[in-house]
């Protein structure tokens, strides 16, 4: 049965970072102070000015209004780690002494399907409750975390990416598969899962020093077998990473090119973190169409360093955010977009408000080479949603009352908003996710009984 659903509304149609002046910024997203959003069977049927499409509307289509609300896709996650929920905001380590003191110990309980559900239903509650609806997400080097992960996922219709991590080498015994093993494991993954509904699956060596040569090789033996699976894994996240990387690999040219010789660069491979790659790096990332995660709660917390954005942005980098829980702190997307202002304020750089909720959106779906299904509004889109309250705390609301544009509420709401300013959260045109109780009482209303009903406007940029 067709839904619609009335409030302001804002999605993109390019990335707001190429636009050369203002009439082009104007092309690249549409704002809609009253709209509406026609859904029929999980699918957009229509975006648009709500006294527009209103008269058109069939009388018998329930229409829901959200007061005092933005309407924007769904967010995406394009880096985070399932198990590693559990020991998030763990104290005082950068990066391998971490791996080390928590998340090996951690990842380990994961051989325990039973267990490994009670996580996923907790992560995914975490995810939908901050408005994430998508992502692309590490499972641990046991099978069955990927199968308690995805069956978790079909239980509620959510478009997610996971992948078994294959780990041979440099880490806890109880840990390790081998090359064979992580490459057949992995296959059968594939077979069980990838494009099964909305899931697909990832290719998911953890990183080069957790597996040999012969295991990355095996990996890319996976994306040749399956062109259309993604690889997932860590690039340059920490010096002493990158040393240790070419220690082990003293053929390679530089820690990027280990992952080259394996066949593991391209469209669908997504790498996380990248904030000490040397210039070939840079150029080879944008000559195979490779995808960066930028993870900047996770960057400053484990203190690896500051993303070079405009960086990426000059080879043609597509670029995504990532949360990194547990290394991050927080499942928000809009917390993330708060951190990563301040990263590249650090860098003498700036991220502007348009192009923040782009990379939450429709950025994070091109990433993820899903901009075809999820990340906007565009009619026959899989209908993934979130409603934001632009008055749900007082702060918030106040401050909301001082904005002249568009382009300032979006920054407030990134700067002050976290899981409190997610009112709804829907997947697939299905409610996932409500705050509050209150919103029971929240009964779509029809046409033919249609009052008008005032929702906030603001000015366009």
């Amino acid at each position: 049965m067709p839904q619609a659903y009335r409030a302001s509304i804002l999605h993109f149609l390019a990335d707001p970072g190429t636009a050369k002046n203002a009439r082009a910024l104007a092309e690249t997203y549409e704002y809609f102070a009253d709209g509406l959003l026609l859904v029929d069977r999980g699918v957009v049927q229509a975006v648009g000015n709500a006294e527009t499409l209103l008269p058109k509307l069939d009388k018998t289509v329930p229409v829901t209004v959200y007061e005092n609300a933005l309407l924007t896709p769904g967010f995406i996650d394009t880096h985070i780690h399932y198990p590693q929920t559990e020991m998030i905001a763990a104290h005082g380590e950068q990066l391998l002494e971490w791996l080390q003191s928590y998340t090996y110990p951690i990842e380990s309980k994961f051989n325990d399907h039973c267990y490994a559900s009670g996580i996923a239903e907790r992560f995914l509650d975490e995810l939908l409750r901050c408005g994430t609806t998508s992502a692309l997400v590490f499972g641990t080097v046991h099978p069955q975390s990927v199968d308690a992960f995805f069956e978790a996922c079909e239980q509620r219709d959510l478009r997610m990416i996971c992948g078994k991590v294959m780990m041979d080498r440099n880490a806890p015994e109880y840990l390790t598969d081998t090359a064979e093993s992580g490459y057949s494991e992995s296959r059968a993954l594939i077979h069980k899962w990838h494009n099964r509904g909305r899931l697909r699956y990832a290719v998911t060596p953890r990183f080069a020093p957790t597996s040999t040569g012969e295991q990355l090789s095996r990996a890319g033996e996976l994306l040749q077998e399956f062109p259309d699976v993604y690889l997932h894994t860590h690039l340059a996240e920490n010096p002493q990473e990158i040393d240790w990387v070419k220690q082990l690999f003293p053929e390679a040219e530089d820690y990027l090119d280990v992952y080259e010789r394996a066949g593991l660069l391209g469209k669908r491979s997504v790498f996380a973190h990248c904030l000490h790659l040397g210039e070939r790096e840079w150029q080879r990332l944008g000559a195979t169409d490779s995808r960066i995660a930028f993870c900047p709660t996770s960057n400053l917390f484990l203190g690896s360093g500051l993303f070079p954005f405009s960086r990426a942005r000059q080879q043609g980098i597509r670029v995504g955010l990532g949360t990194d829980v547990g290394g991050g702190s927080s499942f928000s997307i809009l917390q993330t977009l708060n951190e990563a202002y301040k990263v590249l304020q650090l860098r003498g750089e700036t991220l502007t408000p348009l192009q923040g909720f782009y990379l939450a959106t429709l950025g994070g779906a091109r990433v993820l080479d899903m901009d075809d299904v999820v990340g906007s509004f565009r009619p026959g889109r899989e209908a993934d949603f979130v409603v934001l309250d632009k008055a749900c705390t007082p702060l918030l609301e106040f401050r909301m009352q001082q904005c002249r544009d568009l382009n300032e509420e979006l920054f407030v709401l990134a700067m002050l908003g976290d899981d409190r300013a997610v009112r709804a959260t829907y997947a697939n045109g299905r409610l996932v996710h409500r705050r509050d109780l209150s919103d029971a009482d929240l009964e779509p209303v029809h046409p033919a009984e249609f009052e008008e009903i005032a929702v906030e406007t603001v000015a366009e940029i």
